[in-house]
């Protein structure tokens, strides 16, 4: 099941990647005689092979900003521009996302042989493309389904609101019966899936660091986009001022495939955005949530009197004030990766009458005397068996109660034991849909990281 760890790609003739490889000559982008763009022997439809030993630092290809998709380079450039100002959204991509309606539409695009890669975006197989009842019912417990309506619901807000009054004013443009929502949909999951956004420089970040942060805009770049991903990767992207570059970061033997990184990704992400998971246990960056909410929860299941409910719930407003009602604490097989938020957390949830009057008193903490490192190492799998009782007991609880989140009414222990023995039968494994392997890599992932700290809080 190797396949499943990349983006799928659409077409599996041979011309469209020809077309695409003589338009990157004529546009200047620069590739290695070391390697070759290939449909055979990479994880997916098309992939990038190593045909001769490449060292560590070798440079791959090398793409000039001019063959870069995004609102400068796109014939509609212009007028997008002039009129940035009503195009403005919660995501921020109208105006690529409209670029690109038109210039995928469009028989005379400079973009046409790189876009006709993909005939179908549907093709990439992310969750919005699947229906309602498979996400609730493969990927439930995962936040992967909720993920999914929030984006559903953005987009056709968006398009409705901003995208088809603007086509609608330039009809010679943009025709809202070939640039529908299901197109503009379908272009949101090839941003998802495909663009990159160039690091901000030390200087940018300088300037923001009293206003809010806005990242740069997405782009699209081609070739860079052919590679797949995985955690362990063995390449990547390199921004230069006229130029990016992808470049070896270690040896990739002949015949090897070259893998770029997406990021700290994890499978529920990769999923959610790429379409794709990576095998388990083979994704290091995987990871599982618990809400603040379940935590709230966990506190109320030990309450065995009314005067103990209040002081929960005391204790619940203070934290609410302190930390955002919807947020998550993200666990990852060492440990928890939000550990200052948690810390934070536990040492609320658990205070005692007196300790909570002060506290509200002193309108917070006096000088605390555990430093960042200590509180990491507190929250590592190592650290979590020496917390104190009651944290132990919250955590369990609450990893418990986010387990049965996956499920119907099971138990813990038969939630990971389902999946784990299909993950153990090899004949049950191929005879999965890849829509039913990939929910699997994302459910069985999260699982045994909560199985694991409920171990770790057992008393």
């Amino acid at each position: 099941m190797a396949t499943e760890a990349k983006r799928q790609k659409v077409d599996n003739g041979s011309e469209p990647l020809q077309n695409f490889l003589t338009w990157c000559d004529q546009v200047g982008l620069v590739l290695s005689s070391k390697v070759s763009v290939r449909k055979e022997g990479t994880v997916a439809a098309y992939g990038m092979l190593a045909k001769d030993n490449i060292e560590e630092g070798e440079v791959l290809f090398t793409i000039p900003r001019s063959a870069l998709l995004h609102l400068e380079t796109t014939k509609v450039s212009a007028l997008l521009n002039k009129e940035k100002s009503c195009l403005e959204s919660s995501s921020g991509w109208v105006p690529l996302l409209l670029a690109l309606l038109y210039e995928y539409t469009s028989s005379q695009s400079h973009w046409g042989p790189y876009l006709s890669l993909w005939s179908d975006f549907r093709a990439l197989d992310h969750p919005m493309f699947w229906s309602k009842e498979e996400r609730d019912r493969l990927l439930k417990g995962t936040g992967v389904p909720e993920a999914v309506d929030t984006d559903l619901s953005n987009i056709q807000r968006e398009y409705t609101d901003v995208v088809l009054p603007y086509m609608l004013r330039h009809p010679d443009l943009w025709n809202p019966s070939t640039h529908t929502l299901d197109l503009y949909t379908q272009l949101v999951a090839f941003v998802m899936a495909y663009s990159f956004q160039e690091p901000q420089r030390e200087e940018e970040e300088e300037e923001e660091e009293e206003e809010e942060s806005t990242p740069n805009p997405p782009m699209m770049v081609p070739m860079a986009d052919m590679l797949n991903h995985v955690s362990n990767h063995n390449a990547n992207l390199e921004f230069t001022p006229d130029s990016l570059k992808m470049v070896c970061v270690r040896r990739i033997s002949t015949g090897e495939e070259v893998f770029n990184t997406y990021g700290q990704m994890a499978n529920w992400q990769l999923l959610h955005m790429y379409g794709f998971t990576e095998p388990y246990p083979s994704n290091s960056n995987d990871t599982a949530d618990i809400s603040l909410h379940q935590l709230y929860k966990a506190a109320k299941a030990g309450v065995q009197s009314d005067s103990d409910l209040q002081l929960v719930e005391e204790r619940w407003e203070t934290l609410c004030q302190m930390m955002k009602e919807d947020g998550v604490f993200v666990f990852s097989n060492q440990g928890c990766l939000t550990d200052s938020e948690l810390h934070t957390a536990l040492k609320v949830m658990c205070m005692s009458k007196d300790e909570l009057s002060q506290f509200k008193d002193n309108e917070g903490w006096e000088e605390d005397d555990e430093d960042d490192e200590k509180i990491s190492q507190a929250f590592c799998n190592d650290g979590i068996p020496e917390l104190n009782a009651s944290w132990k007991r919250l955590l369990h609880e609450a990893a418990g109660l986010t387990l049965r989140l996956y499920g119907d009414g099971e138990t813990e222990d038969k939630l990971v034991d389902r999946d784990r023995v299909l993950m153990e039968d090899e004949a049950a494994l191929r005879g999965l849909s890849s829509r039913q392997w990939r929910a699997l890599q994302v459910r069985f992932g999260q699982k045994m990281i909560l199985h694991r700290l409920m171990e770790l809080t057992l008393p």
